[in-house]
């Protein structure tokens, strides 16, 4: 007997699952990303982390979740008007009294306004009933008004002065050394450059030196990182040095400056080395609003 072969089954197609667009974050806002962490956030932002962590109301930094949305820029601060109310005062309009006119009895005997006593007599009371004359207000006539003369005003001959051509003040160049008008850069270290800047592979410059060699502040700030959170960086110092610029310092040795510690422009922040690299080096990096721009443009010439 031939056997009977069954035929296949026909494929049931699956309904396909629609995938979610991506969220997009708010201005001034950031959302989590696998791989992310809030030291990495916030260098890309140019903020303190620990700025991010207020204003997002973290209450572990190390704790961030994928797809949690934070805050990257200050809170403005909006004044409260408060509405001006009107108080309880009633508003009454004050009534004009009418004008008291005489009273005039039945009798035609006026008894008000009261005035001197005469005795009865039938001349008095004749006199009495005679109406009273009217008052006659005499018409002024109205002068003219006299104007003064009026003269003409006789100005004085103005002379037109020279004018002073005003040229405006030369101002350096933004990313030349010193050109963006507040913050004077210098070398963090005394090695030849054997990597340059460029926005793919190489967010600054590569220094060569031998472990413990000086890593020096490139500018007057303050420290707001000093550790081994940001992977790729070793041991790094993150100085930020206004609003707008940050600096950072990777590969080191030994760090010798705190969080929140105030350094000063080529003060002794840590000692060369090659934690998270292939050699000893310093990777240095120069951030605008958290962007990396070339430390090349800023530094001045050797």
């Amino acid at each position: 007997m031939a056997e009977r072969v069954r035929p296949p089954a026909a494929a049931v197609d699956k309904p396909e699952v629609p995938v979610a667009p991506p969220r997009v974050a708010r201005p001034g806002y950031y959302i989590v990303k696998p791989g992310d962490t809030l030291i990495r956030i916030a260098l890309d932002n140019g903020q303190n982390y620990r700025d991010i962590a207020a204003w997002s109301g973290l209450e572990n930094p190390n704790l961030i979740e994928v797809g949690q949305e934070l805050r990257v820029r200050p809170p403005e601060t909006a004044a409260v008007t408060r509405p001006v109310t009107s108080s309880n005062v009633e508003v009454r309009s004050v009534a004009t009294p009418a004008p008291a006119t005489p009273a005039v009895a039945a009798d035609g005997v006026r008894r008000e306004p009261k005035g001197g006593k005469v005795p009865y007599s039938e001349q008095a009371w004749a006199q009495a009933q005679k109406p009273e004359a009217p008052v006659v207000v005499a018409k002024v006539d109205p002068k003219p008004e006299t104007k003064p003369e009026v003269k003409p005003e006789v100005k004085p001959e103005v002379k037109a002065e020279p004018k002073v051509e005003v040229k405006p003040e030369a101002r350096p160049d933004e990313g030349k050394a010193g050109g963006n008008g507040t913050i004077e850069w210098a070398w963090p270290a005394g090695g030849k450059v054997i990597a340059g800047f460029n926005e793919t592979s190489s967010k600054g410059v590569d220094l060569a030196g031998k472990p413990g060699d000086p890593v020096l502040a490139a500018a007057s700030g303050r420290v707001v990182y000093a550790g081994t959170g940001l992977r790729g960086y070793g041991k790094l110092v993150i100085v930020k040095h206004d609003n707008s610029y940050l600096s950072a310092y990777a590969h080191n040795q030994n760090l010798l400056v705190k969080e929140g510690q105030a350094v000063n422009k080529g003060q002794k922040i840590a000692e060369l080395g090659d934690t998270d690299s292939d050699r000893p080096k310093l990777h240095f990096e120069i951030r605008r609003q958290g962007k990396p721009v070339d430390p090349g443009k800023y530094l001045p010439p050797r």
